[in-house]
């Protein structure tokens, strides 16, 4: 069928739809399962065009209509992490797959400025923290600035430091997208320059045992992070079929959802870090396998988890 054809036999009921004139919980359900087959059509023949990007804007508002009135279950907070938070993922994979574009872009820059430019390491650390960690290779203890202060309260600053930090990255957002790119360069940066600066003392495979312990975690919640920024900025220059400020809202509030739904891998990335990470002795089998299961954990519950959820979801339609 042509897309005018399906538009004119179908543009009046989706007016209706979209005012909403109802709060009745089974016309809310009949008009989000019908308004959703026609979507799936639109998306199946014409999945770049207006019409499709109408039918999203529909269902996205009879979806929050149904969810406002529908009542509060039990378990809503284990249905957050099982279902709602890696559909945000799924539906905003773009946004995070631009994150870590940018990331390792930076990461890149790092690498190559502290590689061509000796002065950059001080420049971007200071000289106090270059020289102290000179002092401890020279110890034979390169990641003695691990061990310097006590767990707890190590624990205690890493956690409310990186939870402050990645919601600056998000927040960051409302300056159209700008802010969490800045921020991303900067964290990305860092990344590679540190890590060819261990590289460069020949201690490159030790620091990743010992660093990437708790930087996988923390690292990807950045990467995370940024894309709700860039989730958050999107809503206002992207409005597509809505107006500015209802984009803006629902994105602050799915970008939001994802900026909280982070923080518990955060505090788990600064635990880590305080307490294990300081072990630099431990066997190689165990920091690879920390290392491995939290590479394997994120990418299973923000990519795997959440593209099998959405074609179970897609089955049952």
């Amino acid at each position: 069928m042509r897309e005018a054809l399906f538009v004119k036999q179908n543009s009046e009921k989706w007016k209706d739809y979209e005012t909403l004139q109802t709060e009745n919980p089974d016309e809310l359900a009949h008009r989000f399962i019908d308004i959703t087959n026609d979507l799936a059509y639109s998306k199946t023949f014409y999945p770049k065009s207006k019409t499709t990007a109408y039918l999203n804007g529909i269902a996205s508002v009879l979806h929050q209509a149904i969810y406002k009135n529908k009542k509060e279950e039990k378990g809503r907070f284990i249905k957050f992490w099982k279902y709602e938070l890696p559909m945000l993922f799924f539906n905003y994979r773009k946004q995070l797959l631009y994150s870590m574009i940018f990331f390792v872009i930076s990461a890149a820059i790092g690498v190559i400025s502290a590689k061509y430019d000796d002065s950059f390491l001080r420049m971007f650390f200071g000289d106090d923290y270059i020289n102290m960690t000179n002092e401890n290779i020279a110890k034979g203890d390169p990641f003695g600035v691990y061990k310097q202060q006590g767990e707890i309260m190590m624990f205690i600053q890493i956690a409310s430091n990186n939870v402050f930090v990645m919601l600056m990255m998000f927040v960051s957002g409302v300056f159209l997208s700008v802010g969490p790119i800045f921020y991303l360069l900067r964290t990305g940066i860092m990344i590679g320059a540190f890590e060819y600066f261990f590289y460069s003392k020949g201690l490159g495979t030790q620091s990743i045992l010992v660093i990437w312990i708790h930087g996988t975690l923390e690292i990807l919640s950045a990467v995370i992070a940024g894309g709700a920024g860039l989730i958050l900025g999107n809503g206002i220059l992207f409005p597509k079929t809505l107006s500015r400020m209802a984009s803006f809202k629902n994105s602050a509030k799915d970008a939001s959802k994802i900026a909280m739904g982070i923080v518990p891998i955060i505090l788990l990335a600064a635990f880590f870090e305080s307490f294990v990470t300081r072990h630099t002795e431990m066997p190689i089998w165990l920091s690879l396998s920390i290392l491995i299961g939290s590479f394997i954990f994120m990418v299973g519950y923000v990519i795997v988890y959440p593209a099998q959820l959405f074609k179970r979801t897609q089955t049952q339609l």
